[in-house]
């Protein structure tokens, strides 16, 4: 796999770090491309289980600000990108595999909206969680208002939401449910290895039939991640978004760039 995505397989557990530290591993269209090429990879293989991780100071902290700022300054709509985004995460839920995020430093926006896809989360402790779009004069496109209120409860939830802040993981696993666990961080990757064990385990059929039940009706999500998109881009056409992202970027000129101008890393 290209060094976007770092992967390592122990029997049947697979190991996957998004690995774009620099850009503290911000979602750009390679990466998400090799994030879905090797799902497709993994189910061929027979994987039962994935463990989610980030290089460097923290998980994700969402859809690489300046690829969207490239597309405010080109006039180009971000929505494709969103859009392979949201499949990504339509596939993972509807995957036989189980999906473990291993948390740490922060997992913001497109991160939060990843982790909240994964079928059990655990989280180093002190690491910084939250939705963090409208700081940015922006909202979610990766399917935070749609998994966010059934996994975190309707207020949590709004909070995140309509405020962008970020809360501490032993925070959040007091609100809500759906952390499984906050370990110290030494202990993150030991921790989720072991569950990974005790998944791979059970059945695997029983297991993914069962999966299948607990997780959303896809039908519904993937209409409700529609309506998202078609907000988000409802948003971006009426708000001055590169403004913000240029003042959260510290660019002080912005210059229109066009897609063949782009260098993806």
């Amino acid at each position: 796999m290209t060094d976007l995505l770092l992967t390592s397989r122990t029997g049947d557990v697979e190991t996957w770090t998004l690995n774009r530290p620099d850009s503290r591993n911000a979602l750009d269209p390679a990466l998400v491309g090799a994030l879905t090429q090797q799902l497709s990879r993994a189910e061929g293989d027979g994987v039962r289980v994935v463990i989610l991780t980030g290089a460097g100071a923290g998980f994700c902290a969402g859809a690489d600000l300046a690829y969207l700022l490239e597309c405010a300054q080109s006039g180009e709509s971000p929505r494709p990108h969103l859009r392979e985004i949201c499949d990504l995460t339509l596939a993972m839920e509807a995957s036989p595999i189980v999906f473990i995020a291993a948390l740490h430093g922060f997992a913001v926006a497109g991160g939060l909206e990843i982790a909240l896809t994964c079928d059990l989360v655990i989280a180093a402790a002190g690491t910084r969680i939250g939705d963090g779009h409208v700081k940015n004069n922006l909202i979610a496109g990766g399917g935070a208002s749609v998994r966010m209120p059934p996994k975190l409860g309707a207020g949590t939830a709004a909070w995140l939401a309509l405020t962008g802040e970020l809360v501490p993981a032993e925070d959040l696993a007091r609100r809500t449910g759906w952390l499984y666990e906050v370990v110290a961080p030494d202990a993150l990757l030991h921790t989720a290895h072991t569950m990974a064990t005790v998944l791979t385990s059970r059945p695997a059929g029983a297991q993914h039939r069962y999966k299948r039940l607990i997780v959303n009706d896809p039908t519904a999500t993937a209409a409700a991640l529609t309506r998202e998109l078609d907000t988000f881009e409802e948003h971006w056409n009426g708000s001055d978004v590169a403004t913000d992202l240029i003042r959260f970027l510290g660019r002080s000129t912005p210059r229109p760039t066009s897609k063949k101008e782009r260098t993806v890393a």
